[in-house]
């Protein structure tokens, strides 16, 4: 198939309707959420569903059939899945961001995955822990990459690799298809359980050159890619951005936890041992203030969230370089919106009571999950805020920005 046939296969709906379509996804996996914690993994027929209703091609590019809506419609269209089910609103987070990801590599390697499959999707495990070695045309490579979510539905795997250059080695991504690698079935969690984010294992594959992309040119929005997709969504700096990825499912997650509080404490009359028996639950005073609490945080989270992702995106239009405050303001943002979605979520948890405590409940469960995605190391407050500490003082910082 052509790159021009494929591009004039439908036009764009408007973002309204893809997040009425989201909504639609959202529901089905809030039925379905105990099924795919069980299984481990999003159903193929899941997958399926967000395909067919073009979520995926957000942020693809329109020469590949995409629509180019850049990250504030992505943000919106995970939130609104994650919050029928977290590890289900992960999973496409993580298929559909790695959609622009793959449009910044050369344009080779983009054909080489929507040529003849526009709809392919691709697993990520970023840390570079595999090993290249020199071969004619490009690179041997060999290793596991663990934490590789979604990856029973990918048809790609992009796995993070030091790449070897003349003088040394420079930390980069190989893009890898499905039949190279295997799966170690390794997944078992007591928070995102249904992310089947298992173990990529690949044995001396062959990556040509042009699947490779370095941290260097996609952390400065300079990505191979940029040549051939002009929209300026392409030269957003990574790293300003795609941790959004995490970030969005813990936002969807929130809101969901919230809106299941809602509805168990509006109809809810207390047994109470003690005291506080045959009360509504409404009319606690601490319950009150639980969803007050939840209700800040949460609308506290999508405005710094927003606000990032508005600025950056304006920054790169006007042709300017998103400067340094300006990435580790993101990086920040994403960590302490992480940590307001999970105090929020904390507030109805603790708040529940023991009703909520049922593995079918669904306040426990988005409850385990925002913990589990709050635990990524890109995430991580402590390494987060010591990084943007430091450069506030004026010195180097120590962390990935």
């Amino acid at each position: 198939m052509t790159v021009a046939a494929i591009s004039d296969r439908k036009a764009s709906p408007d973002v309204d309707e893809l997040l009425k379509r989201a909504e639609a996804i959202s529901v089905v996996a809030r039925e379905r959420a105990v099924e795919t914690e069980k299984a481990r993994r999003v159903s193929g027929a899941l997958v399926d569903m967000m395909r067919d209703a073009d979520l995926f091609r957000i942020m693809q590019p329109r020469a590949y059939g995409g629509y180019e809506l850049g990250y504030d419609v992505f943000v919106e269209a995970v939130a609104t899945i994650a919050a029928g089910d977290g590890s289900t609103g992960w999973v496409y987070s993580l298929g559909a961001v790695h959609q622009w990801l793959i449009a910044c590599y050369p344009a080779q390697a983009q054909h080489d995955v929507w040529g003849d499959d526009p709809g392919a999707i691709a697993a990520v495990s970023y840390a570079p822990t595999g090993k290249a070695e020199p071969a004619p045309g490009g690179f041997r490579l060999s290793g596991r990459w663990s934490f590789a979510s979604g990856c029973d539905n990918a048809k790609w795997g992009i796995l993070g690799g030091l790449i070897p250059v003349e003088g040394g080695v420079k930390p980069g991504f190989f893009l890898v298809p499905s039949a190279d690698y295997t799966i170690d079935d390794d997944w078992y969690t007591m928070g995102l359980a249904g992310t089947g984010s298992k173990t990529l294992v690949v044995d001396g594959a062959f990556v040509p050159a042009h699947r490779i992309a370095t941290f260097a040119d996609l952390l400065t929005g300079n990505g191979p890619g940029a040549a051939t997709n002009l929209n300026p969504l392409y030269r957003q700096p990574m790293l300003a951005v795609v941790p959004q990825c995490l970030v969005a499912p813990a936002l969807g997650m929130a809101r969901g936890a919230l809106r299941a509080f809602r509805d168990q404490v509006g109809g809810r009359t207390t047994r109470g041992a003690v005291a506080g028996g045959n009360n509504r639950m409404a009319e606690f005073a601490t319950v009150q203030m639980r969803v007050a609490e939840a209700t800040a945080s949460i609308d506290a989270a999508q405005l710094m969230i927003h606000r990032d992702l508005r600025e950056t995106a304006d920054t790169v239009a006007r042709g300017q370089a998103v400067d340094l405050d300006m990435r580790l303001r993101n990086r920040l943002t994403h960590s302490f919106a992480t940590r307001l979605l999970t105090q929020a979520v904390d507030a109805v948890f603790l708040a529940a009571g023991g009703s909520a405590l049922g593995l079918q409940h669904p306040v426990q469960r988005f409850w385990r999950d925002i913990h589990a995605a709050s635990s990524h190391i890109s995430l991580n407050w402590d390494a987060v805020g010591s990084m943007y500490g430091q450069h506030v003082f004026g010195l180097e910082p120590k962390g990935q920005y």
